[in-house]
């Protein structure tokens, strides 16, 4: 049986639920590791160059297998968040974006 591949959906501006520019937090949650953080700061960095690390939250999981991210982002369009939520969610060291 063939399927079909999901097509990208585009909403207009007018029915956004997210104003422009506006800070947006993203949670991204992956293995702890020591370069776990570093990596996705210079990732985010690299979709929206005024972030900085007093911009992340860091929280280990209760049995510290997993280190927990929150990144607020100065979202300025639409386009900019969905690139940067698929390069969060296609890095080998995440495990989730939400």
């Amino acid at each position: 049986m063939q399927t079909t591949p999901p097509t990208e959906v585009t909403i207009p501006p007018s029915e956004s639920l997210i104003e422009y520019p506006s800070d947006f937090p993203i949670k991204i949650m992956g293995p702890t590791h020591v370069d776990f953080a570093p990596t996705m700061l210079e990732l985010v960095i690299s979709h929206d160059p005024t972030f900085h690390a007093g911009r992340m939250e860091e929280r280990p999981s209760g049995k510290g297998n997993y280190t927990g991210l929150t990144v607020t982002v100065r979202a300025i369009s639409r386009e900019q968040l969905d690139a940067l939520y698929m390069a969060l969610s296609g890095h080998p060291m995440v495990k989730i974006v939400m």
